[in-house]
């Protein structure tokens, strides 16, 4: 990796793990138990959540349940999230190519981090399920901060005085949240999201391993 690039901060879905599958399934499970009539019929696939992911809780709230009341939007959410972090910290979720390798490598000559726009819990659950927490010097997330992953950002490298930090992200959101954030961005493409053509990522990288080669 370029010696010029020093703390590593990643997104989670997409970037680090493919979680898309369980995740439907668990808050199918959790939202047909809450017997809610206007929500008798909902069913979510891993690709309906693909289209929402990046995106803050309250906002996937929003999306996937827009005719309940923000406060039966927000109980609902609690329910399906927790049930969330333990299903998955139980049955994890899909993990990239060589992963383990790599973070090993990169945790030996930089720090790494997460950002990630989830709840509280769900880093956790990717550590149980993985065993990767090792690797990791901290992690931030929406739940900890309840504002925009730009803002988190700039918390997390605060926090830790990030020094020469990028940005390691799937979808457009990420990549402006880091524009926001002044933190230069390194694109993984195999993930869920497309840039425009007038974004200017710091790199692009094909598959994680990439990143050993920046």
């Amino acid at each position: 990796m370029n010696k010029q690039i020093g703390d590593i901060i990643f997104d989670l879905d997409g970037t680090l793990w493919d979680s898309s599958e369980n995740v439907a399934a668990s808050w199918t499970q959790t939202v047909r138990a809450a017997h809610n009539p206007l929500l008798r019929d909902f069913s979510l696939t891993k690709d309906d959540l693909r289209l929402v992911m990046g995106l803050t809780m309250d906002e996937i709230a929003g999306r996937l349940f827009p005719d309940l009341s923000v406060g039966m939007r927000t109980e609902l959410l609690d329910r399906c999230t927790q049930e969330e972090n333990n299903f998955l910290a139980a049955n994890g979720g899909v993990l990239y190519d060589n992963e383990a390798q790599v973070l090993w490598e990169l945790s030996r000559s930089h720090r790494l981090f997460i950002v990630s726009n989830c709840q509280n819990g769900y880093i956790e659950s990717f550590f149980e399920s993985t065993g990767f927490e090792r690797y990791f010097t901290d992690y931030l997330c929406w739940g900890d901060t309840g504002k925009q992953k730009s803002f988190t950002i700039r918390k997390l490298i605060e926090k830790n005085n990030c020094f020469r930090a990028v940005y390691v992200g799937d979808t457009r959101g990420d990549y402006l949240s880091a524009v926001t954030a002044h933190v230069p961005f390194v694109y993984a493409s195999y993930g869920f999201g497309t840039l425009m053509p007038a974004d200017e990522p710091l790199a692009v990288i094909d598959t994680l391993e990439g990143l050993l080669n920046i």
